[in-house]
């Protein structure tokens, strides 16, 4: 059985089709990340999923039942959003068990299920604490345990980490894949930063426009995109692209190359051209490279490089493929 099924889903604002036709498939225990960039369509259809948006046409099925007519509340599941929507006058604790107060479950299982997703996200010393008192990644662990508590059949999250700071999101991030392992759950994330989407993901599904690009594991994504589309989000930072001539002889429309699949190289060179920038970070080099022809390149270097500013460098691929795309920018075999 699917944990999730989306069939034919449709959605219109007015005259704007925002969705258009998403078909998909969860299994039980995955870990789904829909990517994309601001107005794909991402939160809109993870809305639609847990009910607080009705689509114009297609099919929710969530545990093989279809939930087209179910509210929210009925639909066995918890939701986690970007802001913390913790009620300020109650602990950490009353956040937490409040859904399961409404729902009439009793006091002693409250509590039970309380403790039990406090020990998974280590916020049992700060139970007692009310929202005002806690830093951004507490409140989001506690936002987080409010939907462990409830025992779902399905987690959304919707860009839960766009709110911390870098360092909260990196280790918000790993507690957040932690807490799949243990849980075993199926989870359904947003987000429009590709790191996390790569990171975090089982599969992940790639929007653009209201419809949905590619769909496979991460490293899929990145070795063998479908499209333009998609060559051009997946990875960091950027694939290159480079027009005219220099794809021509490759046979191809556009041709592509990651920055970490280009090498400085001698006489034999692919390419020439002159470093307009260098970025040292330490671990690794970033070069911005413009070539005689005009077009321009990043290349990804690992480690300390000493090329300056100005110089004139040769560049070819090397432990990495070249990706070849047609005019219609779908990959070439």
């Amino acid at each position: 059985m699917k944990s999730l099924r989306l069939s034919r889903i449709v959605k219109t604002f007015g005259t704007v089709e925002v969705l258009k036709g998403i078909d998909l498939e969860v299994e039980t225990g995955e870990f789904v990340v829909f990517v994309g960039p601001s107005g794909c369509g991402k939160s809109t259809l993870l809305r639609v999923i847990a009910g607080l948006e009705d689509q114009t046409s297609g099919t929710v099925e969530i545990a093989g039942v279809p939930v087209d007519a179910v509210p929210p509340a009925r639909r066995g599941i918890a939701m986690v959003f970007q802001s913390y929507a913790l009620y300020p006058h109650l602990t950490a604790a009353g956040n937490m068990a409040l859904a399961l107060k409404q729902e009439g479950v009793a006091k002693a299982e409250r509590e039970a299920r309380v403790a039990k997703a406090a020990g998974l996200l280590d916020l049992t010393p700060l139970l007692k604490r009310r929202p005002a008192e806690l830093s951004g990644g507490q409140r989001q662990r506690v936002a987080i345990g409010r939907a462990i508590v409830r025992d779902p059949k399905l987690f959304l999250f919707d860009e839960p980490l766009s709110n911390l700071d870098a360092a909260l999101r990196v280790n918000t991030r790993l507690e957040i894949a932690r807490l799949h392992r243990a849980l075993g759950a199926t989870m359904v994330y947003v987000t429009h930063d590709q790191t996390e989407a790569m990171t975090l993901a089982d599969k992940i599904v790639v929007l653009n426009a209201g419809k949905v690009e590619q769909v496979g594991h991460p490293i899929e994504l990145y070795n063998s995109p479908r499209n333009l589309f998609v060559a051009g989000f997946i990875g960091s930072p950027q694939m290159n692209f480079l027009k005219g001539p220099l794809a021509a002889r490759e046979g191809a429309e556009t041709i592509g190359i990651r920055p970490e699949h280009l090498a400085l190289d001698g006489e034999g060179a692919r390419w020439t051209g002159t470093v307009r920038h260098v970025e040292h970070l330490g671990s690794d080099t970033y070069l911005y490279v413009t070539l005689g022809e005009g077009a321009e390149l990043t290349v990804r270097l690992a480690g300390q490089s000493r090329v300056a500013i100005g110089e004139t460098v040769g560049l070819s691929p090397q432990n990495g493929p070249v990706h070849r795309f047609g005019a219609d920018g779908a990959t070439l075999a």
